[in-house]
């Protein structure tokens, strides 16, 4: 006893000491009445009160949102991984994840100077081991210099670390030969997907026939169809040309937006160059028709880059939408409002788990300015970590510097790679009965079309499916293979297609490509 007044569990109770207590308070038990106990049956038989939350209640905007690239069949593939391990028995031993583009969780290694910087930075302690070079140990100590405390663990400005934008902006300058790049005008974002949300969030206005439209291509990447119906905007289509290796002709832009006219006010252009899931790169003639289209009607470009350093085809050369805006003159440049984005996840890093991403805005109101800013510090800042990231992404070592090449060696060989996988991809495929695949000119998918028979597209109808999920459902039941189907990104209609990441190992991808092609084949003969 803790003295009067106080119990052994240090409650207090005014009138009585410890010892005093009734009994059945002293031993800690509860004595109800008779009232109470059967007002707690009766609570108990009518089970838990209704849910606030439910499916009619909730934000009918979140439920609208799909997103197939980690959709149902992601699901069941999870759901296989699990039976594998439980030691059912299945015709494959693993199932191979095809359906994203993570590179890391596929088997490319990480590139050494990008880690052994952010390693640093994580544990300042390092900077006194000779393990590290010095031109590792000189960037880590300048982001240190600019994190609050000297510490990646403190938050940064809403907008980003100040260096890093710096060098983002020096990096664009080099990357477009000498374009001036404003580090205000520069945005670190958690991956690319925040800043396209960011943008989209704050473009959104209006009601009925004036409510904000988004162009979009079809194919998509699934994060624009996600956001527009997050944010209740309106989504308004324009088609890739399949027949012209998918590319994006200014005159079905007029077709979409003349059209769109007529039930919401189309205002946001969004291109994907590299194409995800099309892998199509557009060429200068396209990116001037684009921005010259964009200047005429009125419109925001959002451009999203974050394939830029995946480019395999022969004549292909990445150009950046603000490259070629500057060079179409003043009347463009000072006028066109565009964002464009990039990404520690792609290109030769693979470094999705960082979510480090960038976007540079340009021709921004002054007042938006403001508010883009407020937007952003609602969350505070980016994972600082990622921010790291970035930097070493747009400020790698350079020639003279003890690492650079070992680090151009590793670039070297992940994009020779990729270019490899995406010819070996291109060409097995076109040699299969029934599938047709455009050439992978650039990014890290192939988006192969698919003949479905029409037994089949019967069945699936019975299924309720989509008929390009009924067949990647089969595939996944079949061989192990994930993919994603093509009724996921959209596609003109009457066509199926599927994507499918090329980032396995290239021993994998041909034991993976095989497969597909056994099991297509088997699966015309028994659908024909």
């Amino acid at each position: 006893c803790h003295g009067p007044g106080v119990c052994r569990s240090g409650r207090e109770d005014m009138a009585l000491p410890c010892a005093r207590l009734p009994r059945a308070r002293r031993e800690g038990t509860v004595r109800w009445s008779s009232a109470a106990k059967a007002s707690a049956v009766t609570i108990t038989e009518k089970a838990s009160r209704e849910k606030i939350l439910t499916l009619e209640s909730m934000n009918p905007q979140v439920k609208a949102v799909e997103y197939a690239v980690r959709g149902p069949i992601v699901l069941k593939a999870g759901e296989i991984e699990k039976e594998l391990r439980k030691g059912i028995k299945k015709p494959f031993t693993e199932v191979i994840k095809a359906n994203i583009g993570d590179a890391h969780a596929m088997g490319q290694r990480p590139i050494t100077f990008l880690r052994q910087v952010v390693a640093l930075c994580t544990y300042p302690n390092l900077l006194d081991s000779p393990s590290f070079p010095e031109d590792a140990k000189k960037r880590a100590r300048r982001i240190l210099q600019g994190c609050g405390g000297n510490s990646l663990g403190s938050y940064s400005a809403s907008q980003g670390i100040n260096c890093i934008r710096e060098d983002v902006a020096a990096y664009i300058e080099r990357r477009d030969g000498g374009v001036p790049a404003d580090p205000d005008n520069i945005y670190l974002t958690t991956g690319a997907s925040d800043g396209i949300a960011t943008i989209l969030k704050i473009l959104v206005s209006g009601g009925g026939k004036s409510r904000t439209g988004v162009m979009i291509p079809i194919p998509q990447y699934p994060l624009y169809s996600a956001a527009i119906s997050e944010l209740d905007a309106i989504q308004v289509n324009y088609y890739l040309d399949e027949e012209n290796c998918w590319a994006l002709d200014v005159n079905e832009l007029r077709r979409s937006l003349n059209e769109a006219k007529a039930y919401c006010n189309p205002k946001v252009l969004c291109i994907i160059n590299p194409g995800n899931p099309t892998g199509q790169v557009q060429n200068r003639k396209c990116i001037e028709d684009v921005i010259h289209f964009a200047w005429e009607e009125k419109l925001f470009l959002l451009a999203d880059e974050v394939y830029q350093d995946n480019v395999y085809s022969e004549g292909c050369q990445f150009h950046s939408f603000k490259k070629i805006l500057y060079e179409m003159g003043p009347e463009y440049y000072n006028n066109v409002e565009l964002a464009s984005f990039h990404s520690t996840s792609k290109g030769y890093m693979g470094e999705c788990g960082y979510r480090g991403g960038y976007m540079e805005v340009i021709n921004l109101h002054p007042e938006i300015k403001g508010q883009l800013v407020k937007l952003l510090s609602v969350r505070l800042c980016p994972p600082v970590s990622g921010q790291a990231a970035m930097d070493i992404v747009v400020n790698p070592p350079v020639p003279g510097e003890e690492s650079y090449s070992q680090f151009i060696k590793e670039k070297e060989s992940v994009l020779n790679n990729l270019a490899k996988k995406a010819k070996l991809t291109e060409d097995m495929f076109n040699k299969v009965p029934g599938i047709h695949c455009n050439p992978l000119q650039g990014a890290m998918y192939a988006f192969p079309r698919i003949f479905i028979p029409s037994k089949a597209i019967e069945e699936a109808k019975a299924h309720k499916m989509a008929p390009d999920m009924f067949y990647c459902m089969k595939l996944l039941e079949e061989t192990g293979i994930c993919v994603v189907p093509g009724s996921g990104f959209g596609q003109r209609e009457g066509s199926h297609h599927f994507r499918m990441t090329i980032l396995p190992p290239v021993e994998k991808l041909k034991i993976l490509l095989e497969k597909v092609k056994d099991f297509h084949i088997k699966f015309l003969e028994k659908y024909a």
